[in-house]
C-alpha cells in the first residue's frame, strides 16, 4: 500500500462505529497487514501477539496497541511504555485509545500524539514505518497533503466515472483546470481569501440539491462570480449567493465556464474535501501530490512521486542560496549591505526547465523570501512588501496540469509568505486580483529556446492571455519587473538511458545537441538539458546551472563525450554530489542513484564536492568523473594500452533457456560415454559469485548430427531452432538452422581463464576474479580472459584496479559495471620485467591458495566486508603491495594517491 490508500484505509476506520475488540486489527489492516498475518494474531493456539496485557495486541518489531477503558488512555499508554514485552518484542510504536481520544509515542524518537480518535487520520504520517514507509521528515508533517491528494483522487475519478467524456484527450485539459480552480476556492475559503461570511464549500452544501442534480450550476456560478469584475457585476446578473465572492481574475476562472456533472457520491467528497483545514497546504511537495490525481502514469502510486526538501536544497544550496545566507551573515546590522543584498535578490531569475509542479521554484522563492525578511527585520521595516517578484521564478513543463500547480503554488507560496512575515491583513489587501501574467510555459524544454522564456535583460514570456493556463498566438510580452540581475537554472529533468528512448526523445536530444549530434545517440536523455543551457550560457554568460540528473553523465564514455564540450565552451563543474540514491516514498520502490552537477562560467574559485555521508571537500578542479584535480577522460580502446592480456565477452547463447540442463540432466548425459563430451559447465556471473552449479549443451559444429542421436538432445536443439525463429531480432533469427550452437562465441580456453563478472557489489574491497578450468562455459555475464598467464589476475584483484573501475566505467546504481575496453584494455600496465610478472603469478596463487583453504565458501560468502577471512586479506594485502610498488615503487596513501598517479601513466600510455 502507499500512503495515499493508507489514508483512506485510516478515514475509513476512523468513520466508522468504534468497536474496541476489534479496533487494534482493523488498524494494523489499515496499515497493509495481510489477512494471514491478523489471522495469526488474532489465533488462540500459536499466536504470535506478543502482548503481555489484557486485551493488548503486539506485533514484534512494530506495534504494541491496548484498547483503554474511558477516560484511562493516558494511563493505559504509560503501561504499554512500562511493559516488558514492548521492549523484548522491539515494538517500534506504542498506542492507546478509548474511541475518544488516542495516544501514540514513536519510542526510538520519544515523538508523541494525542488527538480526538475521529482526527487521528490527520497524523497518520506519523504511523507510515508500520507500513514499511520511509519517514521523510517533511511528508509526516504534511499528512494534509497526503489526505487532500487521496481524497482529491477520489473525487477525480468519481467525476470521470460520472462525465467519461471529460477524460478524453479533447477535455482532459478542462478537467485539470476545473481541479487547479477547486483547489484555489478550498484553499481561499480557509485563509479569508473569500469573506468569512462566503464559504465556498458551505454554499454549494446549502445551494446544491442534495441529489446533487444542480451541483454543476452552483459551481459554475461561483465560477462565474470569480471571473467578473466589480464593475460589471450588475450587468452580469449573478444570484445573490454568489455575488459576495470576490473577483479573482490571472485567468484562473476564464475561459469556459462548464463543470462537470456530479453525482451523489461526487458532492459528498467535495464537501469532504472543503471540510479539511487548507490552511495547511504545503505548496513544497502539494504541487506533486495533486499532480498525481490527473496523471494516468502516476495514479498507481498516488503521492509518491515528489522531490522531498532536503534533496532540492543540495541542488539550490550550493547554486546560489549559500551565498545569499553567507552575505547576510556578513553583512551583520550594517544597512547599506543589507540594501544592497536586499537589492540583489529582487534581481535574481530562478528558471526551471523541467519544472514539474513547481518544487524547486517553491522552494527558492521561499528560501529566498526567509533572507528578505531577515533583511528587513535589521533593517526596521519588518512589515514591507516583498521585493522579489514571483515573475522572476520561470519554469517550462512538457505537460498542462503540473504547469498549471506550478503557478499555483507559487501564488499560494507568496500569500503564505506574507502571512508569516507581514501579518494576515497586509497579506489579504493585496493578494486579489491575481495578476493575469503567466511564467509557467507549458512546452518541451529541448525544443523551445530558453532565451525567450527567460531571458537576461527586457522582456520576457509570451504568455498572457485571457486564460491563465493557455498558450495564445501573438500575445504581448511580460517584463522582468528588475531585469538585468543573475541567473540560476535548476532543476531535475527526466531521466531515460540512451537504449530506453523512444522515438520522439531520440528526436529531442537531437534537436538539444544538433551541434555535436553523435552525443544524441550515445548519452542519457538528462544530458539534452546540459545542451541546453550551453546554448543558453552563450547569451547570458554568468548564468549558472544546476541539475539532478544520472549518475551515467558522469561515467564511462558519456564522461569522455560531454565534459570535453562543455570545458570548451569555457565551462566547469562548480560543485557537485557524488551518487546518493534518490527515493521515493515507499521504501520498496526502487530509488535512481543520482549526482548533482553545478556548471558554471570557468573561475579560480574553488569548487565544492559533497558526498552522501555529510563530508565536502575543496578542490581546485571537479574532474567528469568527480573526483577532485582530476581532468582527464578515458576513452574506450579496442586492445590494451599495456602487456595486459586481451579480454573478451564470454559466450551468449540466445537459446530461450533449452541449451541448459538440470543437474540431474547432466549427471545422465554424463553417464553415457557418447553424450558426455556435450555436457559442459556453464558459469554466468551469479554461478562465479555465488559458487552454483550450472550445466550447458556444448556441441561442436562438426558434431551436431551425432548429438541429435540422443533424445533428449535432439528434442532441446528442436526447441531451441523454434524459439529462434520466433525471436524478433534478424541476428538470432539467422541461427535457427545451427540451434546446437550459442549464437555468440567469443572463445573457450583449453587449459584455464581467468573470469571477471560484468556487474558486481559495490560492496567488496575487491573486484570479484576467479581462475576457471578450460572445461567450463564462460557465460556473456563475464569478461574472460582465455588461457592468459596468472598475473593478469594480481591486476585484476588489486584496490588499485577496483579504483580505476570504480572511477571510469559505468555503475549499474552504484554497482560496479565492468568493462573490458573501457576499464581493462584502458588500465594503464607498465612494462613488467620477468622478475615482475613471476612476483604477481605468486601474488595470485596466494591469493587462490587462501581462498582453496575456506572450501567450500564462495566468493560471496569469502568477500563479505565484515567477515572476510584474515589469512584471505593478508593474501590481498601482500598483492596490493607488490602491485603498487611494482607500479610506484611504494605503497599508495588512499584512493585518491591511487587515482592521481594512474591517470598519470594513463595520461603517457594514451599519448
Amino acid at each position: 500500500m502507499n500512503a495515499v490508500e493508507i489514508e483512506e484505509a485510516v478515514s475509513a476506520l476512523a468513520e466508522q462505529p468504534f468497536d474496541a475488540e476489534e479496533f487494534p486489527y482493523l488498524f494494523l489492516a489499515a496499515f497493509g497487514n495481510k489477512e494471514t498475518t491478523i489471522k495469526r494474531l488474532r489465533a488462540i493456539k500459536g499466536s504470535t501477539n506478543a502482548s503481555d496485557l489484557p486485551d493488548g495486541v503486539l506485533q514484534r518489531n512494530n506495534i504494541h496497541i491496548a484498547v483503554a477503558p474511558p477516560g484511562e488512555v493516558s494511563r493505559t499508554l504509560a503501561a504499554l511504555r512500562d511493559s516488558l514485552a514492548t521492549a523484548k518484542a522491539k515494538a517500534k510504536f506504542i498506542l492507546a485509545t478509548d474511541g475518544d481520544t488516542l495516544e501514540a509515542e514513536e519510542l526510538a524518537s520519544g515523538e508523541t500524539l494525542a488527538c480526538a480518535y475521529k482526527d487521528f487520520p490527520n497524523h497518520f504520517g506519523v504511523f507510515l514505518p508500520l507500513a514499511g514507509i520511509t519517514t521523510i521528515k517533511q511528508i509526516r508533517e504534511s499528512s494534509f497533503d497526503i489526505r487532500a491528494t487521496s481524497k482529491l483522487n477520489r473525487l477525480y475519478v468519481e467525476l470521470l466515472k460520472n462525465n467519461p467524456y471529460w477524460g478524453s484527450a479533447d477535455r482532459r485539459h478542462d478537467m485539470n483546470h476545473f481541479m487547479a480552480r477547486l483547489i484555489f476556492c478550498f484553499f481561499a475559503e480557509d485563509t479569508d481569501i473569500f469573506h468569512g461570511s462566503y464559504s465556498f464549500t458551505g454554499t454549494i452544501e446549502r445551494m446544491s440539491e442534495r441529489d446533487s442534480s444542480n451541483t454543476h450550476e452552483v459551481i459554475g456560478e461561483l465560477f462565474r462570480s470569480m471571473n467578473t469584475p466589480t464593475a460589471e457585476r450588475a450587468a452580469a446578473k449573478l444570484p445573490r449567493w454568489s455575488d459576495g465572492f470576490p473577483y479573482v481574475n490571472g485567468g484562473l476562472f476564464a475561459g469556459s465556464p462548464e463543470v462537470p456533472h456530479f453525482s451523489k457520491i461526487a458532492r459528498s467528497y467535495l464537501i469532504h474535501i472543503g471540510a479539511l483545514d487548507w490552511t495547511k497546504i504545503n505548496p513544497d511537495i502539494f504541487g506533486s501530490m495533486i499532480q498525481a490525481v490527473a496523471d494516468d502514469d502516476e495514479r498507481s502510486a498516488l503521492g509518491m512521486h515528489y522531490t522531498s526538501v532536503p534533496n532540492i536544497l543540495k541542488v539550490l544550496n550550493p547554486l546560489f542560496l549559500d551565498d545569499l545566507r553567507a552575505k547576510l551573515d556578513e553583512a551583520g546590522d550594517n544597512s547599506r549591505m543589507l540594501l544592497n543584498l536586499r537589492r540583489r535578490m529582487a534581481r535574481i531569475r530562478v528558471f526551471d526547465p523541467a519544472c514539474g509542479s513547481g518544487n524547486f521554484l517553491v522552494i527558492a522563492y521561499k528560501e529566498m523570501r526567509t533572507v528578505e525578511a531577515e533583511i528587513n527585520k535589521r533593517r526596521g521595516e519588518a512589515n514591507r512588501a516583498s521585493e522579489i517578484p514571483l515573475t522572476n521564478f520561470r519554469g517550462i513543463e512538457l505537460r498542462d496540469f503540473p504547469a498549471e500547480i506550478a503557478r499555483l503554488a507559487l501564488i499560494i507560496a507568496e500569500y503564505q509568505a506574507d502571512v508569516l512575515y507581514r501579518g494576515q491583513k497586509l497579506a489579504l489587501a493585496e493578494f486579489l486580483p491575481l495578476n493575469q501574467q503567466n511564467w509557467i510555459t507549458c512546452g518541451n524544454a529541448l525544443r523551445l529556446d530558453w532565451l525567450s522564456v527567460c531571458p537576461p535583460t527586457g522582456t520576457g514570456v509570451k504568455l498572457v492571455g485571457d486564460d491563465l493556463f493557455q498558450t495564445l498566438p501573438d500575445q504581448p510580452q511580460i517584463d522582468f519587473e528588475n531585469e538585468g540581475g543573475e541567473t540560476y537554472i535548476c532543476g531535475n529533468p527526466p531521466y531515460r538511458g540512451s537504449k530506453w528512448q523512444d522515438d520522439e526523445q531520440k528526436a529531442d536530444l537531437a534537436s538539444a545537441w544538433s551541434e555535436h549530434s553523435q552525443l544524441a545517440k550515445t548519452t542519457d536523455f538528462v544530458s539534452g538539458w546540459i545542451a541546453a543551457y550551453l546554448k543558453y550560457a552563450r547569451s547570458v554568460p554568468d548564468a549558472m546551472a544546476a541539475f539532478v540528473a544520472t549518475n551515467s553523465i558522469c561515467q564511462g564514455q558519456q564522461a569522455s563525450e560531454i565534459w570535453p564540450i562543455v570545458t570548451r565552451q569555457e565551462r566547469e563543474i562548480c560543485f557537485a554530489h557524488t551518487p546518493f540514491t534518490w527515493k521515493n516514498l515507499a521504501s520498496h520502490n526502487a530509488g535512481v542513484t543520482v549526482i548533482i552537477i553545478g556548471i558554471g562560467p570557468r573561475s579560480s574559485r574553488s569548487k565544492h564536492l559533497f558526498g552522501d555521508d555529510g563530508l565536502v571537500r575543496e578542490c581546485e578542479v571537479i574532474g567528469p568523473y568527480l573526483v577532485p584535480n582530476i581532468v582527464d577522460t578515458v576513452t574506450k580502446a579496442n586492445r590494451p594500452l599495456g602487456p595486459q592480456s586481451t579480454m573478451l565477452f564470454g559466450n551468449m547463447p540466445r537459446d530461450g533457456g533449452h541449451l541448459f540442463l538440470t543437474i540431474q540432466e547432466a549427471r545422465e548425459l554424463r553417464l553415457k560415454s557418447e553424450t558426455n563430451p556435450y555436457v559442459r559447465r556453464f558459469l554466468g556471473s551469479d554461478e562465479l559469485i555465488n559458487g552454483k552449479l550450472r550445466f550447458c549443451l556444448w556441441i561442436e559444429d562438426g558434431e551436431a548430427e551425432a548429438a541429435k542421436a540422443d533424445a533428449l538432445i535432439a528434442e532441446r536443439l528442436a526447441l531451441v531452432a523454434d524459439n529462434r525463429r520466433r525471436s524478433p531480432a534478424e541476428s538470432t533469427r539467422a541461427f535457427a538452422d545451427s540451434p546446437h550452437r550459442f549464437v555468440q562465441i567469443a572463445g573457450t580456453a583449453k587449459n584455464s581463464a581467468i573470469v571477471v563478472p560484468r556487474v558486481s557489489s559495490e560492496n567488496r574491497e575487491y573486484l570479484p576474479v576467479d581462475l576457471v578450468t578450460g572445461d567450463c562455459i564462460i557465460g556473456d555475464r563475464n569478461f574472460a580472459l582465455y588461457d592468459a598467464p596468472l598475473w593478469n589476475m594480481a591486476l585484476i584483484a588489486s584496490r588499485l584496479h577496483l579504483v580505476w573501475i570504480g572511477t571510469v566505467c559505468v555503475r549499474m546504481r552504484t554497482d560496479f559495471s565492468y568493462s573490458n575496453t573501457l576499464g581493462w584494455n584502458t588500465f594503464p600496465v607498465p612494462l613488467l620485467t620477468e622478475k615482475n610478472q613471476s612476483d604477481l603469478n605468486r601474488s595470485s596463487e596466494n591469493i587462490l591458495i587462501a581462498r582453496e583453504r575456506h572450501f567450500p565458501s564462495t566468493i560471496a560468502e569469502l568477500y563479505e566486508v565484515k567477515s572476510m577471512p584474515y589469512d584471505l586479506q593478508e593474501a590481498h594485502r601482500q598483492n596490493d603491495e607488490v602491485v603498487e610498488r611494482i607500479y610506484f615503487g611504494r605503497r599508495m596513501k588512499n584512493d585518491t594517491d591511487r587515482l592521481e598517479n594512474l591517470f598519470k601513466l594513463y595520461r603517457k600510455a594514451a599519448a
